[in-house]
């Protein structure tokens, strides 16, 4: 049964259908504001005594829990675990969520895990100086900092940021002591109840009852002084970053080292204009009013500028499917704890996320955000890895602290369209990933006929989930510099540890197998994230570098069939 064919949505006080396709689902699904009932209009649904009980034709989803088996699709809504009737879920593009590509049960698992108001990865925070707010517990191997403390403590020196090593080794032995105690008077506890089963004599039941009653008050001190120093070991956790790859340089952005450099710079034999310039004289943007509209580091594209925008959003994903990535189209808001997840500070000082006011959510600032967030809380089979992924999505930055004359025009503004490389993958090959991302973005910008270098950034130009990154800076003639169009990082397994995605290296054959004790234990994938087109930067790039006397612009052969088959931008006729 195709997905798209044969569900609706049946609003139950207007008994009016609604078609269903596979894009409005996660609409539907999350968002259960009126009462309605999904529809399975065809006939080959699968007869298993969990569906049979809703009948043949429609399935309330407000109210039944579910199981995923045999091609039901499983959703979170409203804190449950609810159905979604599907027969058949081969959704190859995502490969993700409930079902990934027509893999079998056997030789896939994944889970959706929720913290409930009792789970303990949910934590209350409190105050402004430390958790503020009910948030989720990263999976951070405390004893490994512990065990490795000084590396650990210089490699926060090098990337120059406020986490405090020190004390989160502190405050994680305060804990294990005190989680300590606390079982220690759990099985005093236990043994006081055990000893009451029995036939006891009245002078010894009161003595028992009287130490039970102490036991519970001195376990209920312990426990909350457990509660505040996990919160806070959390939270001081968090703030450490990612370990860093031994060939990074250290210190500040200058000490980035040039790996590679590709092209040559264009002669020019006439003045240089800047793509401002430029793009003013052969009415491609509008600045002006935009900030009239929405503020500054706004602009409209205009004309063959926005064809240019699609020709090298669909130039992009073209090759990077021919790569054998699959294409991906994102959301612009993410909820809070996602952004947090990947490493963002969504509320930060300077932060460059825009987040919405009285909400948890904010508006992704890249496409890493919400693709990671797709595999949240996942196990994904061994088989299945590694996962290619291609995304378009709109970026927003706050760009605080941004200003001058090397940020005009494109070059720094609050929103812009962008096709970015994802890969989850086993640990062991993270590197080697690493290294392709970077070739294909060398391939993308060398075809397009740009000089630029790679670079192997240093320390402190490092985001947090960073193990290493690679930059990629292109001549821009008419700003008379290098420009930043792309990065590579590698984030090896802190973005997975905090969204939770894990995997089992484990043969296929043998997951069939289920041999009991013969499986290895789950472990946190990698994850890399690389720029294919950042599209402000690119057209920058393209009108600076392919500018003529006359004002007028070249359009790089591989993009012309992306344009009609247009190969220049020329002034308009009055």
């Amino acid at each position: 049964m195709a997905i798209g064919m044969g569900l609706g949505i049946k609003q139950a006080a207007t008994n009016a259908f609604f078609p269903l396709s596979p894009l409005h689902l996660p609409f539907f699904l999350r968002h259960s504001f009126l009462p309605f009932r999904l529809h399975v209009l065809a006939t080959d649904i699968p007869r298993s005594s969990a569906f049979s009980s809703f009948g043949t034709s429609s399935v309330n989803i407000m109210s039944w829990p579910c199981l995923l088996r045999n091609g039901y699709g499983r959703v979170q809504m409203s804190g449950r675990q609810d159905i979604i009737a599907i027969s058949s879920w081969n959704a190859a593009p995502c490969k993700s969520r409930s079902v990934v590509a027509a893999a079998s049960a056997e030789t896939l698992v994944t889970k959706k895990e929720r913290p409930s108001a009792g789970n303990s990865s949910a934590i209350e925070k409190k105050d402004s100086d430390g958790p503020d707010r009910t948030s989720w517990r990263p999976s951070i191997d405390f004893k490994w900092i512990r065990d490795n403390k000084d590396a650990m403590a210089a490699n926060v020196i090098n990337r120059k940021t406020a986490a405090d090593v020190e004390k989160v080794v502190q405050l994680y032995e305060q804990s294990c002591h005190l989680r300590g105690e606390v079982d220690k008077l759990r099985a005093e506890r236990n043994a006081v109840a055990n000893a009451m089963k029995g036939k006891v004599e009245a002078s010894k039941r009161e003595e028992l009852i009287e130490q039970g009653k102490q036991l519970k008050e001195r376990l209920a001190g312990l426990e909350e002084q457990l509660t505040k120093i996990s919160e806070l070991l959390y939270f001081e956790g968090q703030r450490i970053p990612n370990t860093t790859h031994p060939s990074v340089p250290i210190g500040p952005e200058e000490n980035a080292v040039v790996r590679k450099q590709v092209g040559v710079k264009r002669e020019f034999t006439f003045p240089v204009k800047d793509h401002m310039e430029l793009g003013l004289a052969l009415d491609l943007f509008d600045f002006e009013a935009a900030a009239e509209v929405s503020g500054n580091k706004f602009y409209y594209l205009k004309n063959e500028a926005v064809l240019l925008e699609l020709a090298l959003i669909n130039w992009s994903v073209a090759q990077l499917t021919r790569k054998g990535f699959v294409p991906l189209s994102t959301p612009d808001i993410v909820r809070s704890n996602v952004v947090e997840k990947c490493g963002f500070q969504p509320r930060g000082q300077n932060t460059q996320i825009y987040s919405i006011e009285g909400t948890d959510l904010c508006l992704a600032g890249t496409a890493e955000i919400p693709v990671g967030g797709l595999y949240m809380d996942q196990i994904v089979s061994n088989s299945v890895l590694p996962l290619k992924l291609v995304a378009f999505s709109h970026c927003f930055r706050t760009e605080a602290g941004a200003a001058g004359s090397a940020t005009r025009g494109l070059y720094r503004v609050h929103q812009f369209s962008k096709v970015e490389m994802f890969i989850i993958c086993c640990p062991e090959h993270s590197e080697a990933f690493h290294e392709e991302l970077i070739s294909i973005e060398e391939e993308l910008f060398d075809s397009l006929g740009l000089h630029f270098k790679i670079l192997d950034m240093a320390t402190e130009d490092l985001g947090a989930p960073a193990h290493r990154k690679f930059d990629i800076e292109a001549w821009m003639p008419g700003l008379d510099r290098y420009g930043e169009i792309s990065s590579a990082s590698n984030c090896t397994d802190y973005q997975s540890r905090r969204l939770n995605i894990r995997y089992r290296p484990v043969s296929e054959a043998l997951a069939v197998k289920k041999v009991k004790g013969s499986l290895p234990p789950l472990q946190f994938v990698h994850t890399l994230n690389a720029t294919a087109c950042a599209v402000p930067r690119m057209i920058i790039s393209i009108l600076e570098n392919y500018q003529q006397e006359d004002g007028s612009i070249i359009i790089p052969e591989v993009l012309q069939p992306y344009m009609g088959g247009l190969g220049f931008i020329r002034a308009r006729k009055l």
